[in-house]
């Protein structure tokens, strides 16, 4: 029996540090989820590369942090994901730091609200190069390390818009549905190959970016942020409450431990009943 878990990689599940050794890029982590995901990749072990806005001695110290914690390796790269070339000198750079990159979670993502004959084309191009093309492009350059190793996981974080559609974002809602496609092909393509690729498709989450804008409505509408949030992030949301980052990144971890392998193409809901109700 011991010799069937370790040749089917399942007895590293066992281990508390689940994850020990696989080298994981997370792009748009140097805060929210991102960062939330990055966190317990590391405390399982895994080997981080951080990616996203920041000042010089933030990312400095958040990645001795989570290096210093977690007792694992972390590095941050500056890439600008709205490049192709970027993107995949970023998995390059990774994988002449760490090693081949069996980890992939594409979480950065930007948004642009506005009416469709009103929507700047600037916009659209820069939503659709960071929310869907990045994914692609990350996707084709850790592929073949991953194919070749026969293991790999890649997480989509396509959020509720990747299901459904809502007004005045059509950059984000056609990229998300982009992300949810690609995620799909991907995870046909590589089903023989010890490849998993799924999305997580998340509701409205607690960050630092959504408390800012519920803060500001509060002040300038003088009711409370709780109210704020109610009448609308929460309006749709059946649960009536947020996800949080730390909820959202525990499945994704999840996803990328051993005991996942049977899972991939799936599209995961976690938007409190958003998209089921």
């Amino acid at each position: 029996m011991v010799s069937i878990l370790r040749s089917s990689g399942l007895e590293r599940a066992g281990a508390s540090r689940p994850l020990e050794g696989r080298v994981a890029v997370v792009t748009g982590s140097t805060s929210g989820i991102g960062l939330a995901v990055a966190d317990t990749l590391a405390a399982q072990g895994a080997l981080i590369v951080i990616n996203g806005l920041g000042g010089e001695a933030e990312i400095r110290r958040l990645c001795q942090d989570l290096s210093e914690r977690h007792q694992t390796p972390v590095r941050y790269d500056d890439a600008n994901l709205s490049q192709a070339g970027a993107v995949m000198d970023l998995v390059d750079r990774s994988a002449r730091a760490f090693g081949p990159v069996e980890i992939l979670v594409n979480n950065a993502g930007i948004q642009h609200v506005g009416r469709i004959e009103e929507f700047p084309p600037e916009q659209w191009e820069a939503v659709l190069g960071i929310n869907l093309s990045a994914v692609f492009y990350a996707t084709r350059s850790v592929l073949p390390d991953m194919r070749r190793r026969g293991w790999g996981r890649i997480v989509n974080m396509a959020s509720a818009h990747g299901l459904v559609g809502s007004p005045f974002t059509s950059a984000c809602v056609a990229a998300m549905h982009g992300v949810v496609g690609l995620t799909e092909v991907t995870a046909l393509e590589t089903a023989g190959d010890g490849i998993t690729c799924n999305a997580v498709c998340s509701g409205y989450v607690v960050t630092p970016a959504v408390a800012r804008k519920d803060r500001a409505q509060a002040t300038d509408r003088g009711i409370s942020e709780w109210e704020v949030a109610r009448q609308g992030s929460l309006a749709g949301q059946p649960a009536g409450r947020f996800a949080t980052a730390e909820g959202i990144a525990g499945l994704v971890s999840f996803l990328c431990r051993p005991a996942a392998a049977s899972i991939t193409g799936a599209l995961i809901r976690v938007d409190g009943g958003r998209t089921d109700c």
